[in-house]
This record gives C-alpha cells, structure tokens and sequence, in this order.
C-alpha cells in the first residue's frame, strides 16, 4: 500500500469529533459516521439533538447501532497499521545474535534484548521494554542487563529472587531464606558483599599485575642472558679464531722455512752437478778432437809427416783426473725434527702470549661474580683459630675447648664459609703464602667425622699444596706442573654448568678445573690451612677482597 492510499484509508477511519480511528463505528440517519461514545457524549452535552457534520436537527434521540461493515473495515486498517509499526521496528532494531540474550517476547524475529527482568524473570527488547519504563507498577521491577539465564538469579527453594548474601555460609540467598533456613546467620546485601569482593579483586588485579611485571621482567632478564650468551659466545669464537690462527701462521712459517730450506739444498746440489757436466763437457769436446787427429794421421802414408807429428799427439792433453769426484746428495736427516722442534719452540711463545690474553680475560670476567664469604666458626675443627671478622684462619698447636656441634669437622684442620649456594656463579680469593694449604668448596651433607679423601665423589673440589707439590684431588690425584706454589687463588663456581675452576690470581694463570658435574645440594667455601708443622706452617689463609 503507497503513502498516499495510506493517508486516504485513515481520513476515511476518523471520527470527525476524535479525530482518532473508529471505536465501536455507528452511522446516525443522516449517513455520517462517528465513534459511539463520542456521539453518546456529544448529545449529552448539547441541548438538542442534531449531526455535528451536517447540523441536521433530530427531533427525537435516534437510536444507534455498531456499522458492522465499517467496524470490520477499521479492524483490517488497524491490523496493517500495527504490522507496518512492527515490521519499522524490527528494521530499526538489531535481531538478536548468537551469543546475545533475545527478547522473550518477541513473537517473529527474535530481537536482540536490552534488559532482563529479576521480577518476571524475562528479557525485552526496546518495544516491550516500554511497560517497565511507564507503568508505576512495573516501574519498582529491578531490571538488569541482559541476562540468559534468570533461573539461576532465583532460589530454588523458594523461587524469590537472590537478594543477601550469607556471610556465615558465604551464599547468595533469598528474604525467606533468612526466616527459614540462615535465620540464625549473618546477612548483609548483595550490593555491600559486591563492594568487599571488588575490593579484593582490586587487590588481586594488583597483584596479578605485579606478576605479569614480574614475569615481563624475568623474560627482559632471560632475552638480556641470551644476549650476554650470544656475546660471549661471539666473544669465544673471536679468542679462539685470534689463537688458532696465530697458531696456523706460526706453523704455516715454519713449514715454508722448512721447504725453503730443502729447496735450497737442492738448488745447491743441481748448480754443482751443472760444474761438473760442463767442465767433463768441455774435456769430452777436447778430447774427440784429439781423437780425430790421432785417427788422421793414422791414417797418413807420408812417413816423414806421421814421424814429426807424432811427438806433439803422443802429449796427453791437460785433463782433470775425476776419480774422486762425485755429487754427494744432500742429507735431510733432521731437518722435519729441528723444524718441528724450532716449530713448537714458536708455537710455545705465541701459545704462552696468546693464552695470557685468555687468561686475564677468563679471570676478569669471573671476578664479576665475586661475593662477600666469612669463616662459620661451627664448623671449625677445634685446633683451627679464626680471627674476629671470619677472614683468617691458621692452624693451632694445642686443641681448643669447642662446644659439641654436629656441623663441626673432627678428623681434619677444616672450616667452611657461611655462606651457602644452590644456583648461580660465584668466586671469592684467598691469600695462600703458606707450605700446606687445600681451598676450594664441598656439599652440605660431607661426612665430617671420617678420614676420607677429599674428592668429587665424596663432595668435595679442592686444590692444594703439600710437600710442595700443587695437587688436585679429582677420581685420582692430579699434580699440577706449576713452576712454584701460587700467592693468591681464587676460586669460580658456575652451579648451573657444574663447573668449579681455580686460579693462580698473581700470575694469571688457570690452575685446574673440575667440569661436567651435576650439583644438587648446596655447596659451602672449603677452606683447611693444613697442621701447624711447628710453627712452619703456621701463617692464615686469609679470604682477600677481590681487586678487578
């Protein structure tokens, strides 16, 4: 139907004393149309009866009846005025989605809803939402957003809507729930319970967002670890190239020396081979051309001639006696030996310039990790005397009175740091200037009263020096080359790695390193200053501060 036929049917359907569509149509006996109530009232008010379009006057009240035709005319207009009102809103509307809450109501198209209601436990789109928003009655409805499942806002006992909260049984509860069934419990409001729990999640959002930091921070310190790998290990490849190739030029010199030099013997040779068929060349050229003037006159028939030249061909010519002479190869006995041997000379002064670079880079960056270690006088063995700030310790001559300590060493002169360490690097220094001495570190469960041997694999990793001889103490004992004892040692642990290295600190140097072992208890500073020896032994060891 166009705009126009729309507007022509409703002129058609309005009480001209209304002006609204037909109520209850009835036709006066003039042929116009009015509403019933309307003209009832209009006659009632007025002093006589007359039309109100034509002002034909009735001399008596005529009796009216409902036009059935023009009734069932206004019904159809109405019922396709209502059709177009709901098919306008649906298209302004948004038809519910999956996973949005539809209008109940909503007969055709599901409409996507705006409220739910906890008193008719139903959700209504814009258009059915109009009767909460302007009915007084339905205006103290609570309303919400929109929620799928209203059933579940409800108690199951009572079917009242939940409204307290049970602090004694922490539960949502109804009013007749507290009369019943909680009535000797503690109630406040949903709304003040909410108000608590947002406060605690306020506090657990905080904290949840101290963990991400703290999870961002730790990825930021792994990338940083990474990236402190990748640097050393960019920084290792360059050491070992910078070695290796001066190694590789150091031997390739010596290799060309080598050649050079036989090349030279050769050279030598050939050229006195080459005086000596020249020189038998120029005879062997003399002498067959003797040979062919013997031959001619040989030959001759003149007597008198053959007679005087015979005394001047019978002289043998000028000739070098070649007997003795001969070209002696040349001897290559020991040349590859002495090359090599002057070879590794070389190999031996680049190698000892080159790993003193090492060295000092190697020891630098594991004082980086250099930490505070005191002596722990509970573990001391009770000859050992440590000084006030726990930096010293040497052995004494007589037994000192100790209390009973179950950490206590009781077999050897031993003290342990206080200190602990599960992960991580650390590495700490001691001065050594002593005849007998063992330093390194050992796991918190070692045996401390039995004479054992202080190994690996009785949880222990040492260096030291005895009789003068610098040992380590691995499956066997290792006896280390080194040219005299060290001053200072320090010593390096990476847990992780299973690495404890010691260093000769004054002559930078890498004194021995225990590898490849996997650590699973805490590992202590180990330190025993040997026996007393009479007084020869007696100096401390004595933990230094560490000077990068």
């Amino acid at each position: 139907m166009s705009a126009a036929s729309c507007l022509l049917s409703e002129d058609q359907f309005l009480c001209s004393i209304c002006l609204d569509v037909f109520t209850d149509p009835v036709s006066t006996p003039c042929g116009h149309n009015f509403c019933k109530n309307c003209i009832r009232q209009h006659w009632d008010i007025s002093d006589r009866c007359q039309c109100p379009m034509c002002k034909k006057v009735f001399q008596t009240r005529p009796e009216l009846h409902v036009n059935s035709f023009i009734s069932e005319m206004v019904s159809q207009f109405r019922l396709e005025a209502q059709q177009k009102v709901n098919s306008s809103s649906i298209s302004e509307q948004q038809a519910a989605k999956p996973g949005e809450v539809p209008c109940d109501v909503c007969t055709g198209t599901k409409l996507k809803a705006l409220k739910s209601c906890l008193v008719c436990l139903a959700s209504y789109c814009q258009t059915h939402l109009e009767p909460h928003l302007a009915a007084s009655r339905l205006k103290r409805h609570q309303l919400i957003d929109p929620e799928e499942n209203l059933e579940g806002r409800m108690c199951m006992k009572h079917d009242k809507p939940l409204e307290l909260f049970c602090k004694t049984d922490q539960t949502c509860v109804c009013m007749l729930c507290c009369v019943f069934d909680h009535k000797t419990h503690e109630f406040v409001p949903l709304r003040e319970e909410c108000e608590g729990k947002k406060a605690e999640l306020v506090k657990t959002e905080a904290e949840i967002q101290q963990m991400i930091i703290k999870r961002r921070l730790k990825i930021q310190e792994i990338k940083e670890s990474v990236k402190m790998s990748k640097d050393a290990e960019d920084r290792e490849k360059a050491e070992g190239v910078q070695v290796f190739t001066a190694l590789k030029e150091s031997v390739d010199r010596c290799l060309k020396k080598l050649i050079k030099e036989i090349e030279e013997k050769q050279e030598t040779t050939e050229k006195q081979a080459e005086g000596f068929i020249k020189d038998l060349e120029q005879e062997i050229s003399e002498l067959m051309k003797r040979s062919s003037e013997v031959e001619q006159l040989s030959r001759s028939k003149d007597h008198l001639h053959l007679l005087q030249s015979f005394s001047s061909l019978k002289a043998a010519p000028t000739t070098k006696d070649w007997t003795e002479v001969s070209i002696h190869p040349p001897s290559y006995e020991g040349t590859v030996v002495r090359a090599v041997v002057r070879a590794v000379g070389r190999l031996k002064e680049t190698l000892s310039k080159d790993m003193k670079k090492l060295f000092e880079a190697e020891l630098k960056r594991v004082q980086q990790y250099a930490v505070d270690v005191t002596l722990d006088p509970d573990t001391a063995h009770p000859y050992l005397i440590l000084s006030d700030d726990g930096k010293q310790v040497h052995c004494g001559e007589e037994e000192n009175d100790l209390p009973d300590n179950p950490e206590r060493f009781s077999e050897f002169p031993i003290v342990l740091g206080k200190q602990s360490f599960s992960s991580g690097r650390f590495y700490f220094e001691v001065q050594v200037n002593k005849t007998e001495w063992a330093l390194g570190v050992a796991r918190e469960s070692v045996n401390r009263n039995e004479v054992m041997t202080l190994s690996p694999k009785n949880g222990y990793w040492t260096v030291g020096v005895c009789e003068n001889i610098c040992v380590a103490v691995d499956d066997l004992p290792v006896h280390l080359p080194l040219q005299s004892g060290p001053q200072k040692v320090g010593v390096f642990v990476d847990y992780e790695e299973g690495l404890v290295s010691f260093h000769d600190v004054d002559d930078v140097d890498v004194i021995y390193s225990f590898s490849c072992f996997s650590f699973t208890e805490k590992l202590y500073p180990f330190f025993c200053p040997g026996g007393n020896d009479g007084g020869k032994n007696s100096d401390p060891l004595i933990i230094c501060p560490v000077n990068q």
